[in-house]
């Protein structure tokens, strides 16, 4: 069901914290902010509760959510590392919803990292064809 049960290490409640730190063109480090993300699992080891947490986001407090893709790429081996968590209460609707839009966001960040426009139209075009098929509206 879940692909966080090939992380048998995790315990109860597990903890992903990244630093980010942007550099300057004279590769000084300008800022650092923290992205802390809180897994509460079940005896299973299924997440039951999914928060995180920012420094740069002006809240102090933990925000829950339903569902996560985490995608890091690993340069030394040209691989991506994933971690895809929900919890077992995630609606099957907003599932879609979210697959629809982190389909429709990858495009955004794809088009800003290479300027391949064509292909992007591309997957806006099967984007388009997915939100149809699975009943989403565009824009609600």
């Amino acid at each position: 069901m879940l692909a966080f049960q090939q992380y048998n290490q995790v315990k109860k409640s597990a903890s992903l914290s990244h630093k980010l730190k942007p550099w300057n063109l004279h590769n000084h480090c300008m800022k650092t902010a923290e992205i802390k993300l809180t897994v509460e699992l079940d005896e299973a080891n299924n997440p039951d509760n999914i928060l995180w947490e920012s420094t740069d986001s002006g809240n102090a407090d933990k925000v829950p959510a339903k569902a996560m893709f985490l995608s890091v790429w690993d340069h030394n081996y040209k691989n991506t590392l994933k971690i895809d968590l929900w919890t077992k209460d995630m609606p099957v609707d907003e599932m879609k919803r979210f697959f629809y839009e982190t389909l429709q966001t990858m495009g955004d960040s794809f088009l800003k990292a290479t300027n391949e426009t064509l292909i992007v139209e591309d997957l806006r075009d099967y984007c388009a064809h997915f939100a149809e098929k699975m009943g989403i509206v565009e824009g609600q």
